[in-house]
This record gives structure tokens, C-alpha cells and sequence, in this order.
């Protein structure tokens, strides 16, 4: 995929690839703008550490791929109405 404003990729990142089980991976979002959200479309799961519930993203790639540019952007749009 192109670089343009839905896509970038930024093979020179020393965490590169992030994520493992992506061929093209959309740095776009490299902090998930969905971190904050109670339910979001990607697949966290939650640890206990000191009496708080922590979301872990480590094997999400949903913001990551390309195509859920659109998904995000509503998302993000709801979240501000």
C-alpha cells in the first residue's frame, strides 16, 4: 500500500515490527487511539497489578492494519459527540 493519510509504515523504527504476523503494518496508529475505550474492536486483554485492571495490547494488530482506517476514524469521531 502507498504511504498517503490513511498509511504509513516506518520500516526504520528500532521497535519495527511491533507486532508479530503482519505483513504490512500501518505505523499510522502506532499508539492505539483506542487505548481509553472500555470496548474497542481490537482484541486486549486485561491484568490485575496493584488492585488496578490494566488493558494489554501486545497481540492487537487491529490498528494496524490498513483497511480499519475508516472503523477508527468513526470510532474516534463517536467518542467526541
Amino acid at each position: 500500500m502507498e504511504n498517503s493519510y490513511r498509511y504509513f509504515e516506518n520500516r526504520d523504527c528500532k521497535y519495527y515490527p511491533c507486532h508479530k504476523g503482519i505483513e504490512e503494518m500501518n505505523c499510522l496508529f502506532c499508539y492505539c487511539p483506542m487505548y481509553r475505550l472500555e470496548k474497542c474492536p481490537g482484541n486486549p486483554s486485561y491484568i490485575e497489578k496493584n488492585g488496578k485492571r490494566i488493558k494489554v495490547c501486545t497481540n492487537c494488530i487491529y490498528p494496524h492494519v490498513a483497511e480499519h482506517y475508516d472503523a477508527i476514524m468513526e470510532i474516534l469521531k463517536s467518542q467526541n459527540s
